[in-house]
């Protein structure tokens, strides 16, 4: 039997850089959604792995019987995954916040690619725009509306946590809420 705890949030609030962490910490599998979302490209995130190839692929990299983290979003095309779902946690983390990491974190992948004239200037713009619509649900994916409804649906308990907490003390709460579960 498989048992996961799934880090979810908007683009950019955390989950990843949680979800490691946690991971590490117990000695659990860690997958992100990403991997099984998009197929490798150079550049990356450019084509859409097929549908019914995601959770399988998903599958290959946590070995049965190990606990695992999976960090990102499973709306659209996960929710299978969700009987396996101990616990999932939620990063609320406002749009600023957001947008300024995703800001960093594109500059840092993709360097001169993303900034002004550069190669990938019009998708990195077209990404932020989809990751600020988050809270207004007016793209495609994640979203918050879609978020609440799925928590609405869930077998397990959700832990709400506010992302600008300082990452030990994000760190504290989702293992103090694990120890409850996987005690």
């Amino acid at each position: 039997m498989r048992e996961g705890v799934h880090i979810t949030g908007a683009a950019g609030a955390g989950t990843s850089t949680l979800g490691a962490r946690i991971a590490q910490r117990r000695g659990w599998a860690y997958a992100e959604t990403d991997d099984a979302l998009w197929l490798p490209t150079e550049p990356p995130y450019q084509q859409l792995r097929p549908a019914p190839e995601r959770i399988p692929f998903l599958r290959a990299r946590i070995p049965e019987g190990q606990p695992y983290v999976l960090s990102g979003a499973v709306l659209g095309w996960g929710e299978a995954l969700t009987s396996e779902f101990r616990m999932v946690v939620f990063l609320d983390t406002p749009r600023e916040v957001r947008l300024a990491r995703l800001r960093l974190r594109e500059a840092a992948r993709f360097g001169a690619a993303v900034a002004p004239g550069g190669a990938r200037r019009a998708e990195y713009l077209e990404f932020l725009a989809w990751a600020a619509a988050y809270d207004a649900g007016t793209e495609p994916g994640r979203s918050r509306a879609r978020h609440e409804a799925w928590f609405s649906t869930l077998p397990c308990p959700l832990l709400r946590l506010e992302g600008t907490l300082p990452p030990d003390e994000l760190v504290r709460r989702t293992e103090a809420a694990l120890e409850k579960i996987f005690a």
